[in-house]
């Protein structure tokens, strides 16, 4: 989410560089993922990737594996750091299902963290590094409620991590901000992860399961904001 309403910008002109934006994250990651892919079996690298091997040294920590990455993820939003290459390990690491469930959960108790950070430990401070943005945000919880905060995790409007700590400006309750940040952002963390878990699959030139589910969710995920617009566009 890297979108930055201005102000002067139309609604029309905002919609159509989140969809251009949306498009170039979701072609830059498949050209990321395919470079890393052609770069490792020229290099022969591909002789010593398992994705058991793998798993199983991040089993050999017992539970504190999967609690550590949990506590890295929650740390990350509140830190500005992008969380995609967190989730592609969450994915090669875990699995399509333990992934997702783990990446889930981080970053949901990361958005609180944020939203708590806001809302009862620095307000001045996060005012003005959301001030050119809090009010359209607000303005959108004023009229939408944990709807807007369900719109803004499926479709990228406002940098992501900025707008967990502007939440915590808003009204929206704590226990609705939370719920409707777990809820939607699911589908996107299970697109990337699904697909990330296959990755070392492709390596050795075969093509799982999860790898046609994966382009598949990544495929829904980036036609949410097409079919946002032409709603909005109807309604209007």
């Amino acid at each position: 989410m890297e979108n930055v309403i201005k102000a002067g910008d139309s609604p029309v002109k905002n919609q159509s560089n989140n969809k251009k934006k949306s498009v170039v994250k979701l072609i830059l990651f498949v050209v990321a993922l395919v470079s890393i892919i052609a770069a490792v079996k020229l290099t022969g690298l591909d002789e010593y990737l398992d994705k058991e091997r793998l798993q199983t040294w991040i089993n050999s920590f017992g539970a504190w594996g999967p609690i550590v990455f949990m506590l890295i993820y929650a740390i990350a939003p509140s830190l500005f750091l992008p969380g995609l290459p967190i989730t592609v390990v969450a994915g090669l690491a875990f699995g399509p299902f333990y992934g997702t469930l783990y990446t889930i959960i981080g970053a949901t108790i990361g958005a609180s963290l944020a939203f708590l950070v806001a809302r009862y430990f620095a307000r001045a401070q996060i005012e003005n590094l959301v001030s050119g943005k809090l009010k359209a945000i607000d303005e959108g919880v004023e009229k939408k409620g944990w709807i807007f905060v369900a719109i803004t995790r499926l479709i990228p409007l406002f940098p992501f991590n900025l707008l967990n700590y502007a939440f915590g400006l808003t009204k929206v309750k704590f226990s609705h901000f939370v719920i409707a940040s777990f809820i939607f952002m699911l589908p996107g963390t299970a697109a990337y992860v699904i697909f990330s878990s296959s990755i070392l699959d492709v390596l050795k030139g075969q093509i799982s399961p999860e790898l046609i589910i994966g382009l598949v969710l990544l495929l829904i995920v980036s036609v949410i904001p097409l079919i946002y617009k032409k709603y909005k566009g109807k309604k209007g």
